[in-house]
């Protein structure tokens, strides 16, 4: 069993081909596709989404780079439409939420302390709730840190991470996966290279963010990811690691269930 922990099915690159995309995804062995929303216009998309997958399940919460376009009052409907989910059995985390510190224009200034709002409310009604987090890490490890440290969560995934080892342990110490896709897949990609080499198996999650990240084998006219791609990329850890894929994909699915336990009933769903 494969798990892809990250995926935006709901994108507009899948507009076309979803339900294809999603039938190639199942072929390749991809048993669970966890969807996380952005912005409080997809809620109702990704939920929906989820239910019309084998192995489908959601996150709801508000993107660090939708935040500028968000209202304050989107946080209330966000605690809202969590609060609903929590009978649902696809639903599994809040999120993508977090810090984006590499998009000049939201990390300084006015747009930096609404990012940090914003991913502070979302902390605390992830703990209201008794649910992990799907984090967005973009140069922001330290203040995802900090913040983490004044809010407790039941963990979660540190997507697409690449930060240092010291940060990466003390995200694992808080209960954290760190999530390795196609960024991996590149020889240049050293750092993350080395994460996926020296962290304990434990601490590692596979996921996509398609169509986002495509990984090294996508040819240059067509760049767009999708989750049929992550038996590639499991391989491709399991090369750095010298173990065989089937124990990549077991372990990682394992760690998957553990960091984000609703994930076994919307599997089963």
């Amino acid at each position: 069993m494969l798990i892809d922990t990250h995926c935006h099915l709901d994108a507009a690159e899948f507009g076309r081909d979803r339900s294809d995309v999603a039938r190639r995804a199942c072929a390749a062995g991809v048993a669970g596709i966890v969807i996380p929303a952005v912005a409080r216009d997809n809620f109702s998309t990704v939920r929906d989404l989820a239910h019309a997958l084998p192995g489908g399940a959601y996150a709801l919460g508000i993107h660090p780079m939708y935040v500028r376009h968000a209202a304050d009052q989107d946080l209330d409907r966000l605690r809202d439409a969590v609060a609903q989910a929590m009978g649902d059995p696809r639903f599994v985390a809040v999120g993508e939420i977090g810090l984006d510190f590499f998009v000049e224009d939201i990390a300084q200034g006015e747009q930096r302390a609404r990012q940090e709002r914003f991913y502070h409310a979302q902390l605390k009604l992830a703990a209201e709730f008794g649910l992990p987090v799907l984090l967005h890490v973009r140069r922001s490890q330290d203040v995802l840190l900090k913040y983490l440290r004044r809010v407790e969560v039941p963990g979660g995934i540190a997507h697409a991470f690449n930060g240092s080892r010291q940060q990466a342990d003390l995200f694992v110490a808080r209960g954290f996966a760190l999530g390795l896709g196609g960024e991996m897949t590149y020889e240049r990609s050293r750092n993350i290279r080395r994460l996926a080499t020296g962290m304990d198996l434990a601490a590692l999650v596979l996921e996509t963010d398609a169509p986002d990240i495509p990984p090294a084998w996508l040819p240059r006219d067509d760049r767009r990811n999708e989750p049929a791609e992550l038996p590639r990329i499991a391989a491709v850890l399991g090369e750095l690691r010298g173990l065989p894929v089937a124990e990549i994909a077991a372990a990682t699915s394992a760690n998957a269930r553990r960091v984000l336990p609703r994930l076994s009933e919307a599997l089963a769903a």
